[in-house]
């Protein structure tokens, strides 16, 4: 049961929920709204209780002890001690005697103290106009059905998540600093040659002219739709990178038809609102206003035209190097140091000045954007206000114009920032993530949260994208990558090589990202099914195993499907790591691109995997289909070739399609 409560004046309806539900007239059955305004919720927690959900933030699974921030934050390199990061997720799910889920609907900032202040209280605060607050319950007696419920009420709720290409679920390469076209052929090359599984390579910002949105250098890219042809014929997607930003430049066509057309956010006085990202100046599209989505969801066909099938949307919290109220502020403090002696507190003044300019609330409270409120006026409103939703309907812009564009099939599409409704239009990524072994912890920590959250598609740059990654690192990260839906190595310009050809020898790298072509009936059926059904791909070990005290505090595994278990590798020399099995199970063993199988009971294990080894576990009675063949590309994947590895007499639910038909059923699946 969903009950939907307002409280305050909310300034609009969010894109969040597709479900027209009234407000309802009972009580909330759990906690209560201390203040309408600013809002305040506080629910007293017993000491057993569990709190999930916020999707991408930090820490465990379990929320409780910490207190989080819902606030689009450009966070490269985020860690344990920060309370955001890109995206704006506020659905939690309260695991205790009684169970319940909360989805505080609101575009702006909101706080959760999980434990934080006093262990015992869970407070939830905002100080916007208004917010709708939904709460969710479910009649299944049993805890695993009822949290399974709950979650899948609220993704019905919410909408049908995304579902990409077959080709998307392949392995993809990217770096920032792939600067040319010979560039791209070199690394393609490498792949190749090495024998390495590819199916992508993403393109940063350095294939821009001057980093201007929908543009190619042509010194650098001269002919960058042969370019893709080329690529095509190897089995490989270049997928562009498309900032928030656009440059203010005069005699550049989409700055000029933006401007002309009043596209853009504006300041109080009427004027475009200008900050700097990688161009310079910029302005920024009003995503809020339907004709100015339209307009920049068109604007991807010219690299469409040329041949590309997939995008990355980054940029889009908005991040904001700086503007010139901002500079301004800076340079004079800068200056009120001059001549003086630094002391302790001074010199602790001075030295965060310079990043003092990125991403200041004064500069998001500055400009404005133009929304229908409730009662369908047109009304401006201060982008602080409506922070969250901004990066979202700019994925939701790309998806309308790739749909208009690229009516008759599947377009790839995944973005930096995002909030709940944006699972609908595309997919995410985690995120600025460093080359550190407790950031290959976090993303699997993540995964669960975020498929709660209705994001599915997603998945975190293996190796690290900031900081230089060490061999054992890529090779452990790309082992739990194997499973995830995004597998995207991607690593920053004045980072360290960390190309799966890139360590030497390359025997280790290549079982490895075979296993994951050997598995992409399984991943691909497992993902369209969690989309069509409204449930999770990931889950923790409490879900399916509530009354299992030991699963219950069990974070560094997870369930995938209904059949597997996984449980990465993710400390540095490790040879192997301790695993606990809630029920028999079969250990399956991948290495030298093979696999084999043996049973194993429930209970504690230290299992051994090499670097070179990919372990996870099958349900006993439960089968997982894998290809006999080994594919270079997802387009050689042979469905011919699958072999079931588990109980070989168990049926499976194989879901299979051209890739790219925009009509996905639950009749495309057959029992193998």
């Amino acid at each position: 049961m969903i009950n939907k409560f307002r409280f305050g004046n909310p300034i609009i309806q969010t894109d969040a929920v597709v479900n027209d539900l009234s407000l309802s007239t009972n009580s909330l059955s759990q906690g209560a709204v201390k203040s309408d305004w600013p809002f305040a919720f506080e629910y007293k927690m017993a000491k057993e209780d569990m709190i999930f959900g916020l999707g991408e933030n930090v820490r465990g699974i379990n929320k409780r002890g910490f207190h989080y921030t819902s606030w689009c934050s450009d966070k490269p390199g985020g860690n344990e001690s920060d309370s955001s990061l890109y995206g704006a997720h506020n659905f939690i799910v309260i695991f205790g005697e009684k169970i319940s889920g909360l989805y505080f609907d609101t575009p702006g900032k909101i706080e959760f103290d999980i434990g934080w202040t006093d262990y015992d209280t869970l407070t939830v605060k905002c100080d916007v106009e208004g917010i709708f607050l939904y709460e969710i319950t479910s009649s299944e007696g049993e805890k695993s059905a009822a949290l399974k419920d709950i979650v899948h009420q609220f993704r019905q709720m919410i909408g049908q998540s995304y579902i990409p290409p077959f080709w998307a679920f392949g392995f993809q390469q990217s770096r920032w600093g792939y600067r040319t076209e010979k560039d791209v052929r070199e690394v393609v090359k490498k792949y190749r040659e090495n024998k390495l599984p590819l199916d992508s390579v993403c393109l940063d910002i350095d294939y821009m002219e001057e980093f201007m949105d929908f543009t190619v250098d042509k010194a650098k890219f001269p002919a960058f739709k042969k370019l893709n042809e080329d690529m095509a014929k190897e089995g490989i997607h270049l997928i562009p990178i498309i900032d928030a930003g656009i440059k203010q430049k005069e005699g550049y066509e989409v700055y000029e038809e933006g401007k002309k057309a009043g596209y853009f956010c504006k300041k109080a006085d009427g004027s475009n609102f200008v900050a700097a990202v990688w161009p310079g100046k910029c302005v920024f599209t009003d995503f809020f206003r339907e004709d100015a989505r339209k307009w920049f969801g068109s604007k991807y066909k010219a690299l469409t035209d040329a041949g590309v099938e997939g995008f990355w949307n980054d940029m889009n919290e908005p991040a904001l190097f700086y503007t010139e109220e901002g500079l301004k502020e800076a340079f004079d403090k800068f200056e009120s140091f001059k001549g003086k002696e630094l002391d302790i507190n001074t010199f602790f003044e001075f030295t965060p000045v310079s990043g003092s300019t990125c991403n200041r609330l004064k500069d998001y409270q500055s400009f404005y954007h133009e929304v229908m409120d409730l009662n369908g006026k047109k009304v401006s409103v201060s982008h602080d206000k409506l922070h969250n939703m901004y990066g979202a309907l700019m994925t939701k812009a790309a998806r309308e114009g790739l749909n208009e564009i690229k009516k008759d099939r599947r377009t790839l599409l995944y973005s930096r920032a995002s909030c709940i409704g944006s699972h609908r239009y595309g997919g995410i990524w985690m995120g600025d993530n460093l080359a550190w072994w407790n950031n290959l912890e976090m993303e699997l920590k993540m995964l669960p949260s975020l498929n709660m959250c209705g994001f599915l598609y997603t998945g975190a740059d293996i190796g690290g994208f900031g900081d230089s990654s060490s061999r054992d690192l890529v090779l452990r990260w790309l082992a739990f990558g194997v499973f995830t839906p995004l597998m995207r190595n991607h690593a920053a310009w004045n980072t360290r090589n960390q190309e799966c050809y890139a360590f030497g020898q390359s025997e280790d790298f290549k079982s490895v990202l075979s296993l994951r072509y050997a598995l992409l009936p399984y991943i691909y059926s497992e993902f369209i099914k969690a989309s069509l059904k409204n449930d999770m791909m990931f889950r923790p070990l409490s879900f399916d195993y509530p009354e299992d005290k030991i699963a219950r505090d069990i974070e560094d595994q997870l369930m995938l499907g209904n059949e597997v278990l996984v449980a990465p590798v993710y400390r540095q020399n490790a040879k192997g790591r301790f695993v606990y099995l809630p029920e028999d199970m079969i250990q399956v063993t991948w290495k030298n691109c093979q696999a084999s199988q043996a049973p194993i009971e429930k209970g504690g294990h230290y299992i051994d995997i090499p670097e070179d080894t990919v372990v996870f576990f099958i349900k006993k009675g439960k089968s997982i289909p894998l290809c006999g063949k080994i594919a270079q590309t997802s387009r050689d994947v042979d469905y011919s070739s699958i072999i079931k590895l588990g109980d070989s007499s168990a049926g499976y639910e194989l879901y299979s399609d051209d890739g790219f038909t925009t009509e996905i059923s639950l009749k495309n699946i057959r029992t193998i």
